[in-house]
């Protein structure tokens, strides 16, 4: 991970910690994780709200309103709303998705499931998702929720990546192995 990248991350955990520890002791995560999928679905749907967060030209009061006008209007839970009062304020507003992850993670792990990123070929059926987080489940000893994605250069199989497990049955991988040993044999 790349230093402002790993800054960044460093950031948002810590503003995640405090707003989830903050939602918890209030009994109120339920608020909280409806507030980070709202909040995310509008970060991936604006490309305004994506130039509020990141732009150094908008000054910190107009991130301040502006930031506090779409939380009202998007009816997000207190916490949330302080936490992003408090971001503008010190000009922290630029880490809000890596904020967003790290929320979801923290509440997951309050629920004792973990996610597993899928990437296959083609998308998956709702049997084989089903099947897969059953056997992720049995594998790790808690529920599984599946991130799923499509990757057509993949040809074929999937990768999936559990914590720090990652397995790649994709033709591609399988493929790209097999020219390896063909260069390394002639």
């Amino acid at each position: 991970m790349s230093e402002p990248a790993s800054i960044s991350a460093g950031i948002a955990a810590r503003y995640a910690s405090a707003i989830f520890e903050i939602a918890k002791e209030e009994s109120n995560l339920d608020s909280l994780e409806s507030s980070v999928d709202d909040l995310s679905n509008a970060l991936s749907e604006s490309e305004d709200l994506r130039s509020l967060i990141s732009s150094p030209m908008i000054s910190r009061s107009e991130q301040g309103a502006a930031i506090a006008a779409i939380a009202d209007k998007m009816e997000l839970a207190d916490v949330m709303r302080k936490g992003l009062a408090l971001m503008a304020q010190k000009r922290r507003l630029f880490v809000l998705p890596q904020l967003l992850t790290a929320l979801r993670e923290k509440l997951a792990e309050n629920r004792g499931e973990v996610t597993a990123e899928v990437t296959s070929a083609v998308a998956l059926s709702k049997t084989q998702s089903e099947k897969l987080a059953a056997m992720l489940r049995d594998s790790a000893g808690k529920d599984v929720s599946l991130k799923t994605t499509v990757d057509e250069a993949l040809i074929g199989g999937m990768i999936v990546k559990l914590g720090s497990t990652m397995i790649d049955t994709s033709i591609r991988s399988k493929l790209a192995s097999l020219q390896n040993a063909m260069k390394e044999v002639g």
